[in-house]
């Protein structure tokens, strides 16, 4: 291969690059959905889960928050709240079926809901790993990588939240950074702050610079995880970020997190009964605050390993819970999210990969609507993979092309192909084929198609060495989205002001 042809192949990758920032591939189900349970099973779930929100249940730990679901009808007892089953129906029922978050860009708005769904990259990961530095604490710079790894991809259709935890910036602040790096280097829909109430306002000061305070109100431009402290507790600093979000009419996913063994019962029906009521009650919660504010129903559900108390993903119990959770969420009309690439190998191998895509098929045939964690993640989520991240991306595509099920057109028929080639012949030079060679077959860029000899030639790569080209190909030829300058002053500014105001206050980490 000569030197020329390597630098066009180069100039070819950058462009293709460049030109897929800017065509953000969306993804529809036109598969039918797989539903395990029957419909006396749905509604034995249901039956659980009225019984544990009436007879158990939810403690709430913001005094504001209890007394909001008092007067809408919750029986309060100290920090403990019951429901009954017509007050979670009535107010469940406010939540929008599907909704469209803003984003920068127009053309990468995404809708959740429906049948559309919507991948968003790893989230919380304090370390990161890479084929070159090896396991280490990430920062802000690990941060932007990842934003722009994410904006750069067509099968990655939202920016997501904490893609990493940048352990070189103060804790009080880091969350001004971050959102300042997802607006500056992605023009895809981001997530907001839920680290405590005030960093959620800043959130919405922020996309309120970015949208405008009144467009927001009409459509979310925040996304924000609400993680449930199972087994049965909302934690002050999440009510402080639903009572900020919901006043704003800003987007949240109501996930509890549990791991089954451990924050739920070691049976999955019983696991996800108890996942079913603590979704619901805080969905009921972020509908007496501001009726319609969008929702997503949540499911972070997964095994723990008995004998060593570790968590265990790519489990077929967690993939059960997974279908059982989409189902829950369709039967109450709610967008879902679950599923992500999941994986406990603390490198992009074997284990990686087989864990993973035992998570992404039953993502797919759930018809989960949004996805956070499709792509990155490694060692049960404490580390974000940048070669993980470029090879989940690939998996994405496929699950894209997949997702679009059988075309029976005439065209799809190709009877003019069977006109062209006799008995015994071939469909190669068809008008057909050259009318469809492009786009007839998903190619992965990083699974090798190459004979054995050719691979040798080639210097014997494995996955992992060329993920890890590919990330710094991705990486150098990175261009920047166009941010009004009248906006990045406004937002500087903010960031300036808020960071000085902060640091005169107390803090207790």
């Amino acid at each position: 291969m000569t030197e020329a042809t390597d630098r066009r192949r180069e100039r070819r990758a950058r462009q293709a690059n460049a030109a897929g920032a800017a065509r953000m591939r969306p993804i529809s189900y036109d598969l039918p959905v797989y539903e395990l349970l029957r419909p006396e099973g749905v509604q034995r779930v249901h039956d659980m889960s009225m019984r544990i929100l009436g007879e158990l249940g939810i403690d709430f730990y913001d005094e504001e928050a209890r007394q909001i679901l008092k007067d809408h009808g919750a029986d309060v007892r100290g920090e403990t709240v019951f429901f009954d089953e017509q007050l979670i129906l009535k107010y469940a029922g406010m939540a929008p079926r599907q909704f469209t978050q803003l984003a920068r860009n127009p053309q990468n708005n995404v809708t959740i809901g429906g049948n559309q769904i919507v991948f968003a990259p790893v989230y919380g990961c304090p370390f990161v790993q890479d084929l070159d530095r090896g396991r280490r604490e990430a920062t802000l710079a690990d941060f932007q990588n990842f934003v722009k790894l994410a904006y750069m991809s067509p099968y990655i259709h939202h920016s997501g939240g904490t893609v990493v935890e940048p352990t070189d910036e103060p804790v009080a602040t880091r969350h001004l950074d971050m959102l300042l790096s997802h607006i500056s280097y992605s023009d895809k829909a981001f997530m907001g702050s839920v680290t405590a109430g005030k960093n959620a306002a800043d959130s919405v000061a922020m996309a309120e610079i970015v949208f405008g305070a009144d467009a927001i109100r009409e459509h979310p431009a925040l996304l924000s995880l609400i993680n449930v402290s199972s087994p049965r507790r909302f934690d002050d600093r999440m009510l402080s970020c639903i009572k900020v979000y919901a006043r704003a009419r800003q987007a949240m996913i109501i996930t509890p997190f549990i791991l089954a063994g451990a924050m739920g019962p070691t049976s999955i029906a019983g696991t996800v009964a108890q996942l079913n009521a603590e979704a619901l009650a805080g969905i009921a919660l972020c509908q007496m605050i501001s009726p319609g504010t969008p929702v997503i129903y949540g499911s972070f559900l997964s095994t723990i390993d008995l004998q060593s108390g570790a968590p265990t993903f790519g489990t077929p119990e967690s993939q059960v819970a997974l279908y059982i959770s989409a189902q829950m969420a369709r039967h109450y009309g709610l967008p879902f999210r679950g599923g992500g690439t999941f994986s406990s190998s603390k490198l992009p191998d074997a284990q990686a990969g087989y864990e993973s895509i035992m998570v992404m098929i039953p993502t797919i045939m759930a018809r989960t609507n949004f996805v956070l964690h499709a792509a990155g993640w490694l060692e049960n989520g404490l580390v974000s993979g940048y070669e993980k991240f470029v090879l989940d991306c690939e998996i994405l595509g496929m699950l894209h092309t997949w997702a679009k099920g059988v075309d029976l057109s005439d065209e799809a028929f190709a009877f003019d192909a069977f006109q062209e080639v006799p008995p015994g012949g071939h469909f190669l030079g068809t008008g057909h084929t050259m009318r469809h060679f492009r786009d007839a077959f998903y190619r992965a860029e990083l699974f090798d198609y190459n004979s054995a000899e050719q691979w040798e030639l080639n210097g014997a790569p494995d996955s992992y060495a060329r993920a890890n080209a590919k990330v710094k190909q991705l990486l150098a030829s990175y261009e920047q989205p166009a941010l009004d300058q009248g906006t990045a002053q406004a937002l500087r500014e903010f960031v300036a002001r808020r960071k000085a105001a902060i640091a005169l206050e107390p803090h207790d980490f």
